[in-house]
């Protein structure tokens, strides 16, 4: 049984986890990745470096993982799709969903690094992928599922939207792309995805 101070202490730490957490997202939305180092969090958060390590003993890259992981759980959240409507066609919510993710992108580029392309310790595609992610997965097979001709293997065409996506995502964040265009670069993956 644990006692109230347990507790206590529990969520304090859980607290103070999710300081750094935070404060290393923030460090990274605004100077990038390379400004995020131990010393620094410790000097932003006010705590010692003994303390982040005693929160994250693998250092900046477990830090980094931690990151991606809160990233993840909200890419799950702006994918989740609303049920099916009668007056709602599989283009429309295939739209919703697109934009919805290369939002995402543009509104947190350091986390989406973090998720994309940065070293973490998370399993992909397997049993041991963690839920925020079979979720986001789960959503754009769902979208995928409702479009005109979906494809008859749900899961590839999942994948192959979702590589589209991120391709779309992480060429637009380099701006390798035309400034303006993006909408139509939205619809073009509509009309691929959704016939």
């Amino acid at each position: 049984m644990t006692t109230p101070a347990a507790a206590r202490k529990a969520q304090q730490l859980a607290e103070r986890e999710q300081r750094i957490v935070a404060s290393a997202r923030a460090l990274a939305e605004e100077q990038g990745w390379e400004a995020v180092t131990v010393r620094r969090l410790a000097d932003a958060i006010e705590y010692s470096q003994p303390v982040l390590y005693g929160h994250f003993p693998q250092g900046r890259s477990q830090i980094v993982t931690a990151v991606a992981l809160v990233g993840f759980d909200e890419l799950a959240a702006a994918l989740a799709a609303p049920p099916a409507a009668s007056d709602v066609t599989g283009a429309e919510r295939l739209r919703a969903l697109v934009t919805a993710y290369l939002d995402f992108a543009a509104r947190n580029p350091a986390t989406y690094e973090a998720m994309f392309r940065l070293p973490i310790r998370t399993p992909f595609a397997s049993d041991d992928t963690p839920r925020a992610l079979r979720d986001a997965f789960g959503s754009i097979v769902d979208v995928l599922r409702d479009v005109g001709h979906p494809p008859a293997d749900l899961e590839t065409g999942a994948e192959v939207l979702w590589g589209a996506m991120h391709g779309v995502a992480t060429l637009w964040l380099a701006a390798r792309y035309s400034p303006g265009n993006q909408e139509r670069r939205v619809e073009e993956l509509v009309r691929r995805f959704a016939g």
